[in-house]
């Protein structure tokens, strides 16, 4: 594919979103009455804040100007960012383990939950719509629920704070093309701002070999996202956000491997010749309506949120190496309505409650070709088709109430408790105590002990059934043939964290956290598809610590954050026929860390404003390997990655600002491997990106 077709398939990707970007309204000049339409904006903006606090909790933030900074800048994932957060350990297509879990994640826009999609929502944002974005993580207040392990609390930019645009270029190795655009202002007292982004790639998902280049994996993606919000009244506010990616993928081949499988007469086939492909699509809207009066806010919001997923399999390639083939296709449309509410009784006293609904179907089709087998388990070649339809429903329902207390001066309780219940392919509930004791005993330093009971429903877009007498005499066959259904995970938490700064450049962290828990749940990825399937372990256990340092002086800014943590379960409870017999004993008998459990983890970075306009920064991620083999017992082998970035922004003769960055990723070119394709729920070898040279150019609008 060249150039040019790439950027016109970017085009055509980017069209769902295109008309929120084309042709918006001028931005208002600047002796219109400007400031109190941002005086007024920013008092929502602390409203908003107000209603749901992480008091108590860890908070992580990357703000804007940190973001920029960073190699890529604006040009990165989601994922990349938060990599740089402490706890938070790489995954093989963008996903994260945070302290321990596997994703489980929640994810906040403007204060709001989206039900997370099918193939995780880190592929949906990109920094450049991105004002700031935090992760917390510790004992979470009871406003927090369902996905506990971490909230990724997003802020959109702001027509108001970031009047104008951008239009820019970016790529370079892995043949990467990356188009973007992003435009805010106001239009009377309406703010706006939208973004679209295209990504073309020879590197789409992991590659499965150690060389720089991956065999047949291209990918395609478009993302866009608008943001509206219109003021009613003094006190009112209402808001519209809605985004969208479409991306597809060519799965990537392993070149040199022999066929184990005979099919259709042909015993050979070529393992870099293999044409398996999948598409990825994910959208959502959010309708809000907030209100701020005296000492009340409010805040009421509804969303809408589609995601599907769609493998083709190389049908005579997948059959001659794997014994089958199948071709997955799974549809989830949530929807829900949430509410918050902050009401200030007194100096002494914060009372916030609220509730959530939400509603979830997930469609699974699966159109299998298998080869039977004979009575001395080998196979004949006969291959035949098994259709599977299923369909998951589950319905969420939660309320909270809790109590900001302020005990002293410099001691403050924030307890509380929520009750949510499940309905639908799963039946289960749970009354959830919270309690977070905050002590400031000076300016400088903040001591936090938190405890959290936790009550983790199944990922409805994840669930389906399987007939597993249906595959019984085929290759799809499996070792053990049982599938109890997945549980909801109950959990109890405690967390200990101290923070002090060091006069007015140095912060310094610590925290301490353990979890117990019954049902943990855990995901694989099993098969060639990328799609995971939740399990439970009967038990589990979770805990760890983790530093923080952070130092800014003038032009400077250095941080490195370190984890220690340990993530293991016995026995399993549901969907056993993942695993085989042998395994399957193993973990009944004896603890087994989970797969995706990383003993070391760690992040750091610095920038430097050498000049005016001009930045440079590193940052590099330290990974001690998850973990891989017989029932998860050996581990990968260490790695760390460094990342070099620089930039510039000019004022050049045209009248323009004009911003020009290159960024170096892995810089030493270490070769790595994220996953070798043994451990439980592990498909393939997953290499991380070898060494990457990008460059970059925008010009502000």
């Amino acid at each position: 594919m060249n150039t040019h077709s790439r950027i016109a398939a970017l085009l055509c990707l980017a069209l769902p979103t295109a008309a929120a970007a084309q042709e918006p309204p001028a931005a208002a000049p600047a002796e219109l009455e400007l400031p109190p339409i941002v005086v007024q904006s920013r008092a929502f903006e602390a409203a908003r804040n107000a209603i749901a606090p992480a008091l108590g909790a860890s908070r992580y933030e990357i703000d804007r100007t940190a973001i920029a900074t960073l190699p890529q800048g604006e040009n990165a994932r989601l994922t990349d960012v938060l990599l740089q957060a402490p706890g938070v350990v790489q995954e093989a297509f963008g996903d994260l383990h945070v302290r321990g879990d596997h994703r489980n994640l929640q994810y906040r826009l403007n204060g709001v939950l989206l039900p997370e999609a099918i193939s995780g929502f880190s592929q949906l944002f990109d920094a450049r719509a991105l004002r700031s974005v935090s992760l917390i993580t510790g004992a979470l207040p009871a406003q927090f629920g369902y996905r506990t392990a971490g909230i990724v609390d997003m802020v959109l930019r702001s027509g108001i704070e970031d009047t104008g645009g951008a239009v820019s270029l970016y790529g370079g190795s892995f043949g990467t093309i990356q188009p973007g655009f992003n435009y805010g202002g106001l239009a009377g007292n309406v703010e706006y701002f939208a973004s679209l982004s295209g990504l073309a790639s020879d590197r789409g998902f992991e590659n499965p070999t150690r060389g720089p280049d991956g065999t047949h994996n291209q990918t395609l993606q478009g993302r866009g996202l608008v943001h509206v919000a219109v003021p009613v009244g003094d006190s009112t506010r209402l808001s519209f956000i809605a985004g969208t990616v479409q991306a597809r993928y060519q799965v990537p081949n392993t070149p040199g491997l022999v066929p184990g499988f005979t099919a259709f007469g042909q015993p050979a086939f070529d393992s870099a010749d293999l044409r398996a492909k999948q598409v990825q699509r994910s959208s959502f809207a959010i309708l809000a309506a907030q209100h701020a009066t005296g000492e009340v806010d409010l805040q009421l919001s509804t969303f809408l949120r589609s995601s599907s997923v769609r493998y083709r399999p190389d049908g005579l390639g997948d059959i001659l190496f794997d014994g089958f083939a199948s071709a997955v296709r799974r549809e989830s449309l949530a929807y829900g309505l949430q509410g918050d509410a902050a009401w200030r009784v007194d100096e002494n006293h914060t009372l916030r409650g609220g509730l959530f609904l939400s509603a979830d179907t997930t469609r699974n089709a699966t159109d299998s070709t298998v080869l039977p087998l004979d009575g001395m388990g080998g196979t004949i070649d006969a291959p035949f088709g098994i259709r599977e339809r299923s369909r998951a429903e589950q319905q969420l329902y939660g309320l909270y109430a809790q109590d900001e207390w302020r005990l002293a001066e410099t001691l403050t309780l924030n307890y509380g408790a929520r009750f949510d219940v499940v309905a639908g392919t799963l039946e289960a509930s749970q009354l959830s105590p919270r309690a977070n004791l905050v002590w400031r005993p000076d300016e400088a330093t903040t001591i936090a002990l938190g405890y959290a009971n936790y009550f983790t429903p199944p990922p409805a877009e994840l669930l389906g059934r399987v007939d597993l007498p249906r595959y019984l005499g085929t290759t799809l066959q499996p070792s053990t043939l049982r599938a109890d259904p997945v549980k909801a995970e109950r959990s109890h938490y405690l967390n200990l964290g101290i923070r002090r700064q060091f006069g007015e450049t140095l912060t310094l962290g610590v925290e301490a956290y353990a979890r117990t828990v019954r049902d943990m749940q855990d995901l694989g990825q099993f098969g060639r598809a990328y799609i995971f399937s939740p399990y439970n372990y009967a038990k589990g256990r979770a805990y760890g610590v983790e530093f923080t340092a952070d130092w800014r002086e003038g032009p400077w800014r250095l941080y490195g954050n370190l984890s220690i943590s340990r993530s293991e379960g016995k026995g399993l409870v549901s969907n056993q026929y993942f695993w085989t017999e042998a395994e399957l004993a193993q973990v009944q008998r004896k603890w087994v860390r989970t797969d995706h459990d990383q003993l070391i983890t760690g992040s750091a970075g610095a920038s430097y404003e050498a000049w005016e306009g001009g930045a440079i920064s590193a940052s590099l991620v330290y990974g001690s390997g998850m973990r891989r083999g017989f029932a998860n017992s050996r581990v990968m082998t260490p790695y760390a990655t460094v990342n070099l970035g620089f930039s510039q922004r000019l004022s050049l003769p045209d009248g323009g600002d004009w911003t020009f960055r290159l960024d170096v990723l892995n810089l030493f070119d270490r070769t790595y491997l994220l996953r070798d394709g043994t451990g439980i729920g592990v498909g393939a070898p997953q290499y991380g990106m070898r060494r990457g040279i990008f460059a970059g150019i925008s010009r502000a609008i």
